[in-house]
């Protein structure tokens, strides 16, 4: 990885970092990620760095990164990640159930995952799902279909 600028940290920066890593309250990433700026600031090469504080030169490129974006702060402290979307909605997820509670088709004995799935999309519930979407879906509301033996009709829910 290319090494690019070297960092040149204020006053106030070094101090914030000094109080940071004396402390030591902080979890071990963002101690690493404060030494490191530390060191940077200092001239360390970073092949020192990753000798003193075993650490990776992609972790130091990161770091050198981090503080040309966002400063110390984006350094220190990870950004908040996204949540996921959840897969179904509670409208949909309460069709799936209504759908799992019917009769199953002509010719099988039971709603099995593959045809639950088949049936949702078919009537418009989702544009596509998979397997193992309904089966977790139907395994967070198995009192409901506990008493109709649906995808598994031989297990006792």
């Amino acid at each position: 990885m290319p090494t690019s600028v070297a960092i040149h940290l204020s006053d106030d920066e070094r101090a914030h970092l000094g109080t940071c890593v004396h402390r030591g309250r902080a979890n071990v990433r963002t101690l690493t990620r404060a030494h490191i700026l530390l060191k940077l600031d200092a001239g360390w090469s970073d092949d020192a760095i990753r000798t003193a504080f075993t650490v990776g030169a992609s972790t130091i490129w990161r770091v050198r990164q981090r503080d040309g974006a966002g400063g110390l702060e984006a350094v220190l402290h990870d950004q908040r990640q996204e949540r996921w979307r959840a897969a179904l909605t509670g409208e949909q997820i309460a069709y799936l159930v209504a759908i799992a509670c019917t009769d199953a088709p002509a010719g099988h004995d039971h709603w099995t995952l593959r045809l639950l799935a088949g049936k949702a999309v078919e009537q418009g519930y989702v544009q596509g799902i998979s397997p193992e979407t309904i089966r977790q879906a139907l395994k967070k509301r198995i009192e409901a279909v506990a008493a109709r033996a649906m995808v598994h009709p031989r297990s006792q829910c």
